[in-house]
């Protein structure tokens, strides 16, 4: 009966993409900001109203340590083969700041989310936001509010850290009293009120829930564990969900199943070989289960997970190994994560990072991501006809 209903799954996949047309050839690649010196990341997309991608990334002298870093932006109008010239997006002076994430709300009303770093260190971050609605003409959008996130883990957090720790079957045998054991030090840090309430950070696009709660995944680097902001009044408020607990899981990206599950991927950045780490939520993201390991390999390196709108299933974005930020590849699932039937490498380049993923309102699928080359360091933008993922012939 399963095997019956992925080729009826399957069947139907091939009927929607052939209406799109013959186009199934290598993605297109552009470049969004081209080769220069200065260290460029962790960007992120959005189709405004208008057809137009908008996109953004980090760039400066370097990352949490450098305090030039700013957060910059450039355009892709409809029908054009080149992105527009960067401009800033924001900058705290005397302060990095890292990790843009763009999304539009249900009242179109554009957001950027990003961290402020405040004592160069990740765990001390301030999570800060800037909407506009005025965001079409050329240049940077016009901001008309500003304002920090302010998130309050509840005093139940430690003890759910520490539960989470024994549902993994978490075994440090080798500790000592000047050396405790990791699962300890973390659940001793989450007693803290301060270390609970600061250092949440973006990294993935929020997910609108069929619920309509807005759902903003975060992650802490004090932690090493993600966590979910939710909003039912469309961010006027937010508050905190319980952890995700594992060895070292963050950077979460969600999914919603049709039954109402939520389903996070998560970066591993604990002990090779490294895996992509799942948890789940079945209460609309207030609690989630402790990380379980996937069969998914990843080099301690951010992916992106996307239900698609116009067609079945679910795509994820991701370096295809477990040791190199290499081999940029999409997958494509027909049974809601249980299998990834389909997988092709994005890029020819040998790099390609931290990407970011949307589906656009034509049904492509549109990946942006850190690249680099000898001529310097820079941001691609590749542009993928579904119907390239079915093609199994090699790459």
């Amino acid at each position: 009966m399963r095997l019956m209903t992925f080729y009826i799954a399957s069947i139907l996949m091939y009927c929607a993409l052939n209406t799109w047309g013959e186009d199934s050839s290598w993605p297109q690649e552009l470049l969004i900001l081209n080769w220069q010196s200065e260290h460029a990341h962790a960007s992120s997309l959005v189709e405004l109203p208008n057809g137009d991608l908008l996109a953004c990334w980090f760039q400066g002298s370097g990352e949490r340590t450098a305090d030039d870093v700013r957060i910059m932006g450039a355009r892709l109008r409809q029908g054009a083969e080149t992105w527009g010239k960067p401009f800033l997006m924001a900058d705290t002076p005397g302060f990095p700041d890292c990790n843009p994430i763009l999304f539009l709300d249900a009242k179109n009303r554009l957001w950027l989310t990003w961290i402020v770093v405040r004592a160069n260190r990740w765990e001390t971050s301030v999570l800060k936001y800037r909407r506009s609605e005025d965001y079409l003409a050329e240049g940077a959008p016009h901001w008309n509010w500003q304002d920090i996130i302010l998130l309050k883990p509840g005093n139940d957090f430690p003890e759910r850290v520490a539960s989470g720790f024994q549902a993994t079957g978490f075994d440090e045998s080798m500790w000592a009293e000047y050396a405790r054991p990791y699962d300890q030090l973390i659940t001793e840090a989450a007693k803290d009120p301060v270390k609970r309430r600061e250092g949440w950070m973006t990294r993935n696009h929020p997910v609108k829930l069929s619920s309509g709660r807005l759902l903003l995944p975060l992650y802490n680097d004090g932690y090493n564990m993600g966590l979910a902001a939710l909003s039912d009044d469309e961010g006027e408020t937010w508050h905190a969900s319980g952890p995700m607990v594992g060895i070292a899981g963050i950077q979460p990206s969600v999914v919603e199943r049709k039954n109402g599950d939520l389903v996070a991927y998560l970066r591993e950045t604990g002990r090779p070989p490294y895996r992509v780490q799942q948890s789940i939520s079945k209460d609309q993201g207030e609690t989630w289960s402790a990380l379980q390991e996937t069969e998914i390999p990843n080099p301690s390196a951010s992916l992106q997970i996307l239900r698609l709108i116009h067609t079945e299933g679910w795509v994820m974005v991701f370096n295809d190994s477990d040791e190199r930020r290499e081999k940029l590849s999409i997958a494509l699932s027909l049974n809601e994560g249980t299998t990834w039937a389909y997988k092709r490498v994005i890029s020819k380049r040998s790099d390609g990072s931290y990407p970011s993923m949307i589906e656009t309102h034509d049904g492509w699928i549109h990946v942006s991501c850190s690249v680099k080359s000898e001529n310097g360091k820079g941001i691609a933008h590749y542009r993928i006809h579904p119907q390239w993922l079915l093609n199994k012939q090699a790459d």
